[in-house]
């Protein structure tokens, strides 16, 4: 990065993925100031760590620093923009930020439709010398950042805006490639796919999960090219619970090599996928035994899989918004009901927004296929413009409660319809799937 800029300002700095950014950038010695329009969790995070954060927005905010970095959301007609222009101070979305910030670094760079958060944070635990910037909050180190001074850093790469092309890999790593976020390509599959042959084009490394419909198609990348094949590199997959915690433990055998035998925060098969994909990226720079050990730092992420309570009634929060991750996640549960003689497996959807829906219709219809109830919640729109689906005809199969909302209530989560209690939930495996707020319901507005 360009050692004359000592001074930068977030605008959004309570986004996720712009606040890693402004973590790691102060560890690097870089003077931090942000805003943003609301108080939050992550603004209190930010502040307690000494950084200036105005809310909400102003104008007073912009005081002669040298770059103004905003996230995705913030119009070019916000005060704080228009005050920086007027200042002739530069100004940059994150995405266009991240060649500069990244730029002279070795880059651990995850991308994918799924896992890539949880790749992201077991490589992180691998290489716990590295910075990391991941778009979910790591137990580990109970922030979405751990940043450090050192040259080395694993990123989790996003491919909803292409700002993937921009973050300078050294390694590639991509869990798989299905169609999301296709607004950004046009609509458009080839390019889309053309994305990912770029991102992986600027690695030196690539690690992919070649049992991918589109990835394994992929020759001739002309760097190093390590390809996982999960059906026939995986072995001997087992799930325990040890002292209330998760694990599945694997072999992995690639290309000839036997890497051995790990164990991994985490129930599934998909666990046991992004773990490899985690362990053949960090094999590249430290022996297997370092790995063996340092995996065991993981301990999970917020959101994915997260046990809130245990013992007669299990309360879960899970991230998966997609059929394909809502299947993988249902696949893990109901082995965990296994290993915890749960009574039954209750899913709660909050189906995250239209274009998603209609987009998968027929996969969220056949995905909750195995459990004992199916609670449906309205949809999170995220401002999109309703769209008529007939949820009650089209899910009929699962008999589903359709309730307005959720309380927690101790260890039992109670459902609301027009503002009267219909169920009280207090037995079993409760899990909400969702990107939207349900997950405060369940954490009892935390």
């Amino acid at each position: 990065m360009d050692i004359s800029i000592k001074r930068i300002h977030f605008i959004g700095i309570g986004g996720i993925g712009i606040s890693a950014l402004a973590k790691f950038l102060r560890a690097q010695g870089v003077e931090i100031s942000g805003s943003d329009v609301a108080e939050g969790c992550i603004t209190k995070e930010l502040k307690q760590m000494g950084i200036k954060v105005s809310i909400p927005h102003t104008k007073d905010a912009i005081c002669g620093q040298d770059l103004v970095i905003h996230s995705a959301i913030i119009k070019e007609d916000n005060i704080e923009v228009q005050e920086a222009r007027a200042q002739n101070i530069p100004v940059l979305s994150r995405k266009e930020s991240l060649k500069m910030i990244l730029a002279n670094k070795e880059v651990f760079a995850v991308a994918g439709a799924h896992g890539k958060s949880t790749t992201t944070a077991i490589l992180s635990a691998i290489l716990k010398d590295a910075s990391a910037l991941i778009g979910a909050e790591s137990k580990e180190f109970h922030s979405n950042t751990r940043a450090l001074s050192s040259n080395r850093v694993v990123f989790e790469a996003d491919e909803s805006d292409k700002s993937f092309l921009e973050c300078n890999p050294t390694c590639a790593i991509v869990t798989n490639a299905e169609p999301e976020h296709m607004e950004t390509y046009e609509h458009d599959l080839e390019k889309f796919h053309q994305a990912y042959k770029s991102f992986l084009a600027l690695a030196k490394i690539c690690i992919i999960n070649a049992e991918d419909s589109f990835l394994g198609t992929l020759e001739d990348l002309g760097n190093t090219c390590v390809r996982f094949y999960p059906s026939k590199d995986l072995h001997n997959i087992h799930y325990i619970v040890e002292n209330n915690m998760p694990k599945t433990q694997f072999e992995l055998i690639c290309n000839n090599k036997d890497y051995g035998t790990f164990s991994v925060y985490g129930l599934g098969e998909h666990i046991a996928i992004d773990a490899a994909l985690a362990i053949l990226a960090a094999s590249q720079i430290l022996p297997l035994n370092e790995i063996r050990k340092n995996i065991q730092n993981y301990c999970g992420i917020k959101k994915r899989f997260d046990i809130l309570t245990e013992g007669e009634c299990i309360i879960i929060d899970d991230y998966a918004h997609h059929p394909t991750e809502i299947t993988a996640t249902l696949k893990a549960l109901r082995k965990y009901q296994e290993l915890t003689n749960a009574k039954q497996l209750v899913a709660i959807w909050q189906p995250h927004k239209y274009s998603r829906i209609k987009d998968n219709l027929q996969g969220f219809v056949e995905c909750f296929e195995g459990v004992d109830s199916l609670v449906i919640l309205p949809v999170y729109a995220v401002g999109e413009n309703a769209i008529a689906v007939d949820f009650a005809k089209l899910f009929a199969r699962y008999n589903p409660i359709f309730a307005d909302n959720v309380e927690r209530d101790g260890d039992a989560l109670c459902l609301f319809k027009n503002n009267k209690q219909i169920a009280r939930l207090k037995q079993g495996i409760l899990v909400g799937f969702n990107a939207g707020n349900l997950t405060y319901a369940l954490r009892g507005g935390i």
